[in-house]
């Protein structure tokens, strides 16, 4: 199979290559312009990819050393913990 015989689809902040009429390639850059910005400015959806990759990251390493997973989630929650007992105690004064 060769180069030629793969074919990929473009992603939608790609301008396709070819285009000879100005206002069609206008038309592809334009478009091609604003799916980026949609793309960066969309940060829900930014955050939610982040966030599916961090979990799987913690479940890879938690699979590699379960002991480490551990401790990190009792550190976690001193952390927060913590914190929640200072706001609580800083509101109640």
């Amino acid at each position: 199979m060769t180069n030629s015989e793969i074919t990929r689809p473009l992603p939608k902040t790609a301008v396709p290559a070819g285009i000879v009429d100005p206002v069609q390639s206008a038309r592809a850059e334009l478009k091609a312009a604003l799916a980026a910005i949609e793309v960066k400015g969309n940060f829900p959806r930014r955050i939610d990819k982040a966030s599916k990759r961090a979990a799987a990251k913690a479940r890879v390493f938690a699979d590699r050393n379960p002991a480490a997973a551990v401790a990190g989630a009792v550190g976690v929650a001193v952390i927060v913990g913590g914190a929640v007992w200072a706001i609580a105690r800083a509101l109640s004064r």
